[in-house]
């Protein structure tokens, strides 16, 4: 091109186009800026309104009904609906995730909650125990509870059950010292609740040969004989503090929910360790959530009502805070004392005060044959998105998946 016509193009009219230009360029660049941080703002905004109204949920659970079967459900579907929340923000803002600091949480979030993986398959052992218990009670409702008379025959045979019930529970209390161990988890399923294995896949075939007094609970068990449900605890809690104000201003505030995640994951394994029975059961987990957040109040509320019930002196040494388990332990309990108390013939005073107390006993077993398996699915289900979501975290982060 002629340097005539190069300099002709360059007409003042032309040049204050071309400014216009670089500046508007400018500007919606900044509007776009704005406009992500504006939306981003707003995203995490939602998720902690939407955490606060979950567990508000939550605590609005009479007494009775705290760790309950249907209590402790509810409570991992809140933790799967804040998880997928969770995970789709670190997807939307995945930029934001891959620089240090945030880079260096997420990885501590996904490792910690490897850890929980251990307590997922210690709970679904306690829930298998809970299944031996209700078979137990089921002996006792058949043995008083389908009869025109009730004899002495029957009676004998619903004492030896709650004996073996008594024992068990009992048994349960000393950290289950005693029971054969053998690794299971919740990999592959077959025909049987207890296929789930990978290792000894055959050397068990004499867990089921037995089910009376020392023998009802050789149900192996998925975690190590001197795993700690306790020390796990503590392992997932340790050094779960709140964001500071340089890692908030760094991360674009995604810090926070990084930690308020943390703090739920905290939570939900020590609810599911209060309530079902499990190796070295212990609560003892330091909760480091200022009261001011809004989402903290009603999860610092149900941990101190959960520590409360621990303390009564009739939970105290409970193999399990679940409501059932009370149930199990305070029917047990009474019709002990019947038994040793009655005599034959039954008086009609005596037999209805037996069949009272046998239709608590069906209320307790309906209880639990409609609330076990649903929980042990859910169990299942937290295990596996926990995997999925640390498997999805780690490869966006550019890093290998099977470290553990």
């Amino acid at each position: 091109m002629p340097a005539t016509d190069y300099q002709g193009s360059s007409s003042p009219s032309s040049l204050t186009h071309f400014g216009r230009s670089i500046l508007s360029l400018r500007q919606e660049q900044v509007h776009s800026i704005s406009m992500e941080g504006s939306s981003l703002e707003a995203e995490l905004e939602s998720f902690q309104q939407h955490v606060t109204d979950r567990f508000l949920e939550l605590t609005s659970v009479v007494h009775d009904d705290l760790l309950s079967l249907s209590w402790v459900g509810k409570l991992l579907h809140c933790f799967l609906c804040c998880q997928e929340e969770f995970k789709a923000i670190l997807h939307s803002h995945r930029a934001q995730v891959l620089r240090p600091p945030l880079d260096r949480m997420v990885s501590e979030y996904f490792e910690r909650s490897v850890k929980a993986l251990d307590v997922c398959n210690a709970i679904r052992d306690g829930i298998e125990q809970i299944r031996q218990w209700q078979k137990l009670l089921e002996i006792v409702l058949y043995a008083l509870g389908h009869q025109r008379s009730i004899g002495e025959g029957q009676f004998r045979r619903a004492k030896k059950a709650l004996i073996d019930l008594h024992i068990g529970m009992l048994d349960d209390q000393d950290s289950n010292a005693s029971i054969a161990h053998r690794n299971r988890s919740f990999g592959r399923s077959t025909g049987s609740r207890d296929s789930h294995s990978h290792g000894n896949n055959h050397s068990n075939n004499n867990t089921y040969h037995h089910r009376s007094l020392g023998h009802f609970r050789s149900l192996s068990w998925s975690v190590s004989r001197t795993w700690s449900a306790a020390r796990q605890l503590q392992a997932i809690g340790n050094n779960i503090y709140p964001p500071k104000a340089n890692e908030l201003m760094a991360s674009g505030g995604l810090a926070m929910p990084v930690f308020i995640m943390n703090s739920i994951l905290l939570f939900v394994m020590l609810a599911l360790v209060a309530a079902i029975p499990c190796q070295d059961r212990g609560l003892h987990v330091h909760f480091t959530i200022p009261r001011n957040y809004s989402w903290a109040a009603a999860i610092l509320s149900l941990h101190e009502r959960i520590v409360e019930e621990s303390k009564k002196r009739e939970r105290k040494n409970s193999c399990g805070l679940l409501k059932e388990i009370h149930q199990i332990e305070k029917c047990a309990r009474v019709m002990n004392d019947l038994a040793d108390s009655v005599h034959f013939p039954l008086t009609e005073g005596k037999e209805r005060e037996v069949r009272q107390i046998v239709q608590e006993v069906s209320q307790v077993c309906d209880a639990l044959k409609g609330g076990l398996d649903p929980l042990e699915r859910q169990v299942r289900d937290v295990f596996h998105r926990i995997v999925r979501s640390r498997t999805e975290g780690l490869d966006s982060l550019g890093r290998p998946s099977n470290a553990e």
